[in-house]
């Protein structure tokens, strides 16, 4: 049946076609429907069974859905106000709404806010010279995040070590670090559970051996170990200054004396990944100058651009001049809009005294917390941490992510740091009268789970 029908359809159309040969005015016309377009809806409605149909499940989202935020302050779509000591994950250095940000990225916007890097960019330029000025870098290259400014930063290492001749440079990182989630930063990250399910015949990229934190002896043991074999030789020791989801753990300055000289002495890099630390969190506008090092490279992102996505790797000396053209890029790395931001940010900085204000904040909410871990001794423990970037230790028994829970109950946004530790990364503009209300919401947390 089907090979007739098929048969009587060439037929029609070889009959067809004679005939359209005949009579030349006979036309036909072929019509392309295009399929009607979905617009976006706007109005926000509806936002989390939205998010559960289309949006990939990357994040365990707490049932929060923000509508707006002014200073250390969020506010919810059902009328909810929290105090915010989460800013995006030390991000929003300047809070939430600030106006000396909205202005710089709106005129920028009435302007330019994308070209080509193939273009000079002046608020790119601007920028760099900023954190040159107030660094120990000579040069910066721009991207638009803390895992790609440490893919910039591993890259150039690999490179440096291969222009002296190492075929297999290894990268010394720690043990509880975390370098970001793309596949090399990833590796970096000496976490086997970010590890699961991503390696390749149980291996991650290739050339990354890790350490414990602040271990002088086994840093050197590593060492010398790498130069020990011929085939490979050392490109870079990369360290954070302190450890952010690793638990909050500050950098041990002989720790630090040790990973400089152990680069020195075996012409590698020593690179400081600043993308939660850096831009004035610790009190310092860098985290390696808690540390009395000057790394060769540092990384920098979050707070960089106040909340707009703005990476940055500095670098020093042979690493300064180490990428040639071609040698890495990226798209958006630099662009106008982002570095209009980022020099909003670094005018906050130096001309409000964010950092005057973080060191005394950094003074209360320590006191605070110590005070609160003696009042509380089964629940809260050790407190620690650089400037506006605190933890404190919850005990076994109990989970960072329960008191943050309870505390988000209580009106207060807190972040863990890993399974046992409650992080305060508050905007640097948090005020004393906010870290007060900041840590009677705490209390009213722990007490709950004390009890």
């Amino acid at each position: 049946m089907i090979l007739i029908t098929f048969a009587i359809y060439l037929t029609y159309v070889s009959s067809f076609t004679s005939s359209s040969r005949q009579h030349s005015s006979s036309k036909i016309f072929a019509t392309v429907v295009e399929p009607s377009l979905v617009p976006p809806v706007v109005d926000g409605s509806d936002t989390e069974s939205v998010y559960d149909s289309n949006v990939q499940k990357t994040y365990g989202r707490y049932p929060l859905t923000i509508s707006h935020g002014k200073g250390c302050k969020l506010f919810t779509t059902d009328g909810k106000e929290y105090l915010d000591f989460v800013s995006g994950i030390a991000t929003c250095a300047l809070g939430h709404s600030n106006p000396r940000l909205t202005e710089a990225i709106s005129n920028q916007m009435k302007t330019v806010h994308h070209v080509s890097n193939l273009y000079f960019i002046p608020a790119q330029a601007q920028l760099a010279k900023w954190l040159c000025d107030n660094s120990c870098a000579e040069k910066a290259f721009f991207c638009n995040s803390g895992a790609e400014a440490n893919e910039a930063a591993i890259k150039c290492a690999r490179k440096h070590a291969s222009n002296r001749g190492i075929t297999k440079p290894v990268i010394v990182t720690a043990k509880q670090s975390f370098h970001g989630r793309t596949l090399a930063a990833l590796t970096a990250t000496a976490q086997p559970k970010y590890h699961k399910g991503f390696s390749y015949g149980g291996e991650m990229v290739q050339g990354f051996v890790s350490v414990e934190y602040n271990n002088v002896e086994e840093l050197e043991a590593i060492v010398a170990e790498i130069e020990a074999d011929e085939e490979k030789g050392l490109a870079a020791i990369m360290m954070e200054p302190l450890q952010g989801e690793g638990g909050i753990v500050p950098g041990n300055k002989d720790f630090f004396a040790a990973a400089r000289k152990l680069a020195d002495d075996n012409e590698a890099l020593l690179i400081c990944d600043e993308v939660q630390a850096g831009m004035g969190r610790t009190g310092y506008l860098w985290g390696y100058q808690n540390l009395d090092v000057e790394p060769d490279i540092f990384t920098s992102a979050k707070a960089l651009g106040g909340g707009v996505p703005i990476g940055a790797m500095m670098a020093r000396g042979d690493a300064a001049t180490t990428f040639q053209p071609g040698d890495h890029a990226s798209t958006y790395g630099g662009n106008p809009l982002a570095c209009a931001a980022g020099l909003a940010v670094a005018s906050a900085i130096c001309e409000d005294n964010l950092l005057q204000n973080v060191r005394d904040r950094s003074k209360q909410i320590t006191a605070g917390l110590v005070s609160l871990a003696a009042k509380y001794p089964k629940v809260l423990g050790e407190v620690r941490g650089w400037g506006l970037l605190q933890g404190i230790v919850i005990k076994e028994g109990y989970s960072a992510g329960e008191i943050v829970g309870e505390a988000m109950q209580a009106g207060l946004l807190l972040v863990p740091a890993g399974a046992t530790v409650v992080r305060f990364v508050p905007p640097l503009i948090v005020s004393e009268a906010e870290i007060d209300e900041a840590l009677a919401k705490f209390e009213v947390a722990v007490a709950a789970k004390a009890e």
